[in-house]
């Protein structure tokens, strides 16, 4: 497990995704009210950013076209022709870790 460091909670504030660079990927971070979850930032359907969609619970929706992305699963709908990869985050109660394996 490779765990890189992507800044201090204070950061990632509740109910918004945050962009965050990892080993040359772009990433989206996002805290449901003290849980982390990160997904790919990028929605499959037209490249819009998940990190500037609005967060219901644990779903974003792409601000392009609409789809929405589960971040705890990465599961997307339509017009998304696929699901997105997540990734694992840890905090230490000061930062956020994310495991990019």
């Amino acid at each position: 497990m490779a765990l890189t460091n992507i800044g201090p909670v204070e950061n990632f504030p509740v109910g918004k995704g945050v962009r965050v660079e990892v080993g040359g990927k772009t990433i989206a971070v996002f805290n449901t009210t003290g849980q982390y979850y990160a997904i790919d930032d990028m929605c499959p359907h037209r490249g819009a950013s998940f990190a500037d969609g609005p967060m219901q619970g644990t779903t974003v929706t792409c601000p392009l076209h609409g789809a929405t992305a589960e971040v705890r699963t990465g599961a997307c709908s339509p017009p998304s022709p696929s699901d997105v990869e997540t990734y694992d985050v840890s905090c230490d109660s000061t930062s956020l870790f994310v495991d990019m394996d």
